[in-house]
């Protein structure tokens, strides 16, 4: 099973994230879940969402505190009491205008024990999308970075839950995403 968590904060699509990735890997053949945690139901508040991935229908629903895969949508959020429980060879990606290792090293998480994938999903977000909702943008740094699932996948994804211009505007911006995710061990 590989446990993924998403860090974000509301009206930034985590959760969305989380369910575009689970349906691309059901797509795909694969058992998936996606299912959200908020504390404030609210626009800004801190949010968790939690994907698991498995070649069995018996899925756990419960947080996920060991994860595989840490996803940062929000660069605020982007402390070590986020990336806390990262498996040992496990991977961050992350909204960030740093370079891997040096977000890894930034976070204490140096010493080529973890992998990272940085990419500014905001700027990208910004010109696709004009606002700063990067949960697509950051969809691309996933992709290239996990290769759990495919990026053509991913965009039929998008294309089915999205229509017309807004549609394109988020495979815009993970096709951006993809081509500019910088990927290193720390």
């Amino acid at each position: 099973m590989l446990e993924i968590r998403w860090h974000g904060r509301g009206g930034q699509g985590a959760v969305t994230a989380s369910e575009i990735i689970a349906s691309a890997s059901i797509i795909e053949g694969k058992y998936a879940l996606a299912f959200p945690e908020f504390g404030a139901e609210r626009r800004g508040a801190p949010v968790r969402a939690y994907t698991r991935i498995t070649d069995s229908p018996l899925i756990p629903r419960t947080p996920i505190e060991r994860p595989d895969v840490v996803v940062v949508l929000d660069r605020s959020l982007l402390k070590p009491t986020y990336i806390e429980g990262l498996k040992e060879g496990g991977t961050l990606v992350a909204n960030s205008p740093l370079k891997p290792a040096e977000l890894l090293e930034k976070l204490g998480l140096g010493g080529g024990k973890y992998r990272a994938a940085t990419v500014d999903a905001s700027s990208i977000a910004m010109k696709w999308l004009r606002a700063n909702i990067v949960n697509t943008a950051i969809l691309g740094a996933f992709v290239k970075s996990t290769e759990l699932v495919k990026l053509d996948t991913v965009l039929d994804v998008i294309r089915s839950r999205f229509h017309g211009k807004v549609a394109e505007a988020n495979v815009m911006a993970v096709k951006e995403a993809y081509e500019s995710t910088q990927l290193s061990w720390g």
